[in-house]
């Protein structure tokens, strides 16, 4: 397959983020996080909400800042003024985290598509 001189080639670094935070202690930080958030379920449903699709985006920044956007299954879920205190508490206790900010989105709404299968067989959907 050859490439066609008027087709635009397209940059594969484009889209990658840089760190200061060493590659290394980034996989560890990021699966730290995760494990962080697996710990937080929601009271309703017996699954945490990583595995629910409840987090939409954890950015780690230089200076090991956290930032999560996260979602609650209903807007309006009796813990909604609680949970995004809980992500806090537990995303904050990992080691290396400097804080932790947690912004609450209802867009896109969430639906049970966005459920691992982890979750499917804990709800006993799958």
């Amino acid at each position: 397959m050859s490439l066609d001189e008027s087709e635009q080639k397209t940059d594969v670094r484009e889209g990658i983020v840089h760190s200061s935070i060493p590659a290394d202690e980034l996989a560890r930080l990021s699966d730290d996080i995760i494990g962080a958030l697996k710990t937080v379920y929601d009271p309703e449903i017996p699954a945490d909400i990583f595995e629910l699709g409840l987090i939409y985006k954890i950015d780690i920044e230089d200076d090991r800042m956290v930032k999560i956007v996260m979602t609650l299954t209903a807007p309006g879920c009796p813990v909604a003024g609680e949970m995004p205190g809980w992500v806090e508490n537990a995303v904050g206790a990992v080691e290396g985290v400097s804080g932790v900010e947690v912004a609450m989105t209802f867009d896109p709404p969430w639906t049970p598509d966005r459920m691992s299968e982890e979750a499917q067989v804990a709800v006993g959907w799958y």
